[in-house]
């Protein structure tokens, strides 16, 4: 997460309490904010200290940001580049020619998009004046938890069009390692050896609460439990629940399993919120509209298997 001083927002002493204020509807002291204001929104971000806690909020709250790499790219360019290579060693004897390496192919260029995220909130005045509502707890609360679900949602399923590839996509995102009409002992183990070795080290299981109880269910041929209770394992690996994960219907991928830091996830500007008064006066109401631009990609698809349900053959 970059520092407050890297965002290069340069604020005042006075900035936070004004920010505060003007999210309360006091539009006299929003040119005390000026400094704040995301330039592709037109809205301001958090102050210092409410920057950390919603970002710390936010990785709470999303498995993304915990499993995935998670870069942020502010201010830099729109390509990032990825590195990987299977080079070894090599042991060369007395007097033996040294092996030298072109790393010139080493790394591939992605393009980073700037996904739009927007969430809404809206409040009466009676709670947003009350002495005893913390509206800046309340809001990071809200926001966080919807932008989260949504950052993950779109990092599993996302189609690359207005938003994130996930790593279901089809083309772009984790291959199949297992195809098979039902989820069974044997398929777990086919998928778990289907993932190349180097990728193992740091592999997890995804899926959903319908596919885990599944799971939690499957017996060897001596009744050993495949699930290991005590540690929510499978295989030593941890297993993650995401219901944005599909269940097991064909032509679906259940389950994935593989080195998730391999997927990227990128934060081109932080989040940003626009009061809005004027819209919802009558109501007695004010309105929250906070934006985020992200990106997420998987840049190796080795790094990821998926065990997909096989389609319904169709009969005339």
């Amino acid at each position: 997460m970059k520092t407050y001083d890297e965002l290069q927002y340069r604020i005042d002493a006075d900035t936070p309490a004004a920010f505060w204020n003007v999210m309360k509807g006091n539009n006299n002291q929003s040119g005390k904010i000026e400094k704040l204001i995301n330039t592709a929104t037109g809205a301001p971000i958090f102050p210092p200290e409410d920057y950390y806690k919603y970002e710390a909020a936010v990785k709470e709250k999303s498995i993304f940001r915990n499993i995935a790499t998670f870069l942020t790219a502010y201010r830099s360019t729109t390509r990032i580049y990825a590195r990987h290579t299977d080079d070894l060693a090599m042991w060369v004897p007395e007097g033996g020619e040294i092996p030298i390496y072109d790393g010139t192919d080493d790394f591939t260029k992605y393009t980073v998009e700037g996904h739009k995220l927007a969430a809404f909130v809206k409040l009466d005045n009676d709670f947003i004046h009350d002495v005893d509502f913390d509206l800046a707890d309340y809001l990071m609360y809200r926001l966080s938890r919807n932008f989260a679900r949504a950052e993950d949602d779109g990092f599993i399923n996302g189609t690359g069009d207005n938003m994130p590839t996930g790593i279901l996509h089809e083309t772009e995102g984790a291959t199949v390692g297992v195809t098979t009409d039902s989820i069974t002992f044997d398929n777990i183990i086919n998928l778990y050896f289907s993932l190349d070795e180097e990728y193992r080290d740091r592999a997890v299981w995804m899926m959903n609460d319908e596919t885990a109880l599944t799971l939690r269910l499957l017996k060897d041929s001596d009744s050993n439990y495949l699930w290991n209770q005590a540690t929510d394992t499978i295989l030593g690996k941890k297993v993650i629940i995401s219901n944005f994960m599909p269940s097991a219907e064909s032509g679906k991928m259940p389950i994935v399993f593989g080195d998730f830091k391999y997927y990227w996830v990128v934060a081109r500007t932080p989040v940003s919120v626009q009061p809005l008064f004027e819209k919802f006066i009558t109501q007695e109401q004010i309105g929250y509209l906070a934006f985020e631009f992200m990106d997420g990609m998987l840049i190796d698809r080795n790094a990821i298997k998926a065990l997909k349900i096989a389609s319904e053959t169709k009969t005339e």
